[in-house]
């Protein structure tokens, strides 16, 4: 994969300064955390975003967590970051997910979401955020899978599902760039790579009441589209984006002998 677009991926975005769409976004990690961890007080955890683009989803996280760090490889929006949000508890890092600086066992929660394809290598992405994860602490991620009708970064059909050589091909040929560098993976693929955690899946749970987690501005309950994901996530996750809870298992008590 590729990599050069990488650190300047945001500028190359102007989805991403979307300030109503990334605080929506924003405010279903909120939901979904408060909902695993109940009854913990998310304003007593620390959490570390991994792949936090310009800021504007930290800084609504900064509102409910106790410590917010954003990391992200670019650093054009690390500084825009650093420059447009100001909070005692909220830091931004210009790192690699794949080799953080962070030391073992840091974060309560890790949040990682639309990030993996993005990474070269995404297994030894995961294998940074269970080394970073305090025992027993958990990383929200969210993510498409391999085999989806609509590629999402170019709008092009059935494009993730293509040989690599065929994909830069088709790619081109739609006028849309040079190459493509996301890489998508299967969902047992992905299942694989996060062998190491208890894999907790929200994705049925958050379609069926969108209005709960706070998705109902994409998908409306009672609709067709909300039948038919609702259907795919509980009948064929391998054809349904991923919404996982993945937790750091902590270490078996044993009984004092």
């Amino acid at each position: 994969m590729a990599r050069d677009y990488q650190y300047n991926y945001t500028s190359l975005m102007p989805s991403l300064f979307n300030s109503d769409k990334r605080i929506k976004k924003a405010d279903t990690i909120v939901r979904v955390c408060r909902d695993f961890a109940h009854p913990s007080d998310l304003s007593q955890l620390n959490l570390l975003d991994v792949g936090s683009s310009n800021g504007i989803i930290d800084n609504y996280l900064a509102d409910f967590f106790g410590q917010v760090v954003g990391i992200d490889i670019d650093e054009p929006a690390m500084a825009h970051a650093r420059e447009t949000f100001h909070r005692e508890n909220l830091n931004f890092h210009t790192g690699d997910a794949m080799q953080m600086s962070f030391p073992d066992n840091s974060f309560d929660v890790v949040v990682c979401t639309q990030i993996y394809e993005h990474v070269p290598d995404a297994s030894r992405m995961f294998s940074e955020i269970f080394r970073v994860l305090k025992p027993g602490g958990f990383c929200y991620f969210s993510g498409n899978n391999r085999i989806m009708f609509m590629e999402p970064h170019y709008r092009l059909p059935l494009l993730s599902l293509l040989p690599r050589p065929l994909a830069h091909q088709y790619v081109r040929l739609s006028g849309k760039g040079s190459h493509y560098h996301e890489l998508h993976f299967s969902y047992w693929t992905l299942k694989r790579m996060c062998k190491d955690f208890t894999i907790v899946d929200y994705s049925h749970k958050v379609i069926s009441e969108p209005e709960m987690f706070g998705v109902d501005y994409m998908i409306k309950k009672g609709s067709p589209k909300w039948r038919v994901a609702r259907f795919l996530a509980a009948y064929a996750k391998w054809a349904s984006p991923m919404m996982w809870i993945l937790q750091k298992p902590a270490p078996v008590q044993t009984a004092a002998g």
